[in-house]
C-alpha cells in the first residue's frame, strides 16, 4: 500500500482529526494478512528511520541557531553597556571640570578636590568598572590635604 493511496477520510464535525486518521489507516490495513503487513512494515521501517534522523538534525541546528542568536544579542548588550559608561564616564569628568574651573576663585580648595584624584577614581569606575583600593587611598590624601591647607592657622 503506498502513500499516495492514503488519503485522509472527510471529518466530522466535533471528531478529533488525530484520531479520525487512525482509523482510516486501521481500515486500510485491517484486510491485510500478517506476511503482507510485516513486509510492507519492514519496507516503511527506513523510511521512518531517515525520517526521524532528519528530524534530530533538523532540532540540532535549531538549537544551535537559538544558541548562536542568544550569545550575540549578549555581546550586543555588553556592547551597548560599554558605551553608556564611556559616555556616563565623560559626561561626569567634564561636569567636574566645568565645577572646578568655577568654584576656583572662590573655593580652590573645592577645586582642587573637583579636579585631583576623586575625579580620576570616578572616571575610572564608570568606564572600566573597577575600583582599587589605591583610588580611595588617593582621593582620601587629596581631601586631607586640601582641607588642610585651608584651614586658619591655630590660635596662640
Amino acid at each position: 500500500m503506498s502513500t499516495e493511496d492514503q488519503r485522509l477520510p472527510e471529518l466530522a464535525t466535533g471528531e478529533d482529526p488525530v484520531v479520525s486518521a487512525a482509523m482510516h489507516v486501521a481500515r486500510q490495513w485491517k484486510d491485510v494478512d500478517a506476511a503482507h503487513l510485516e513486509a510492507a512494515l519492514s519496507a516503511m521501517e527506513p523510511s521512518l528511520r531517515r525520517e526521524h534522523r532528519e528530524r534530530v538534525m533538523r532540532m540540532g541546528m535549531t538549537q544551535e541557531s537559538e544558541k548562536r542568536q542568544y550569545a550575540e544579542r549578549q555581546e550586543k548588550r555588553k556592547h551597548v553597556q560599554h558605551l553608556v559608561n564611556l559616555i556616563v564616564g565623560g559626561v561626569v569628568a567634564v561636569g567636574m571640570l566645568a565645577g572646578g574651573v568655577l568654584v576656583a576663585p572662590h573655593y580652590w580648595w573645592l577645586s582642587t578636590l573637583m579636579c585631583g584624584p576623586s575625579l580620576l577614581a570616578l572616571v575610572k569606575i564608570f568606564v572600566l568598572r573597577r575600583s582599587d583600593a589605591s583610588d580611595v587611598a588617593a582621593v582620601a590624601d587629596a581631601t586631607r590635604r586640601s582641607t588642610n591647607a585651608g584651614a586658619p592657622p591655630p590660635v596662640v
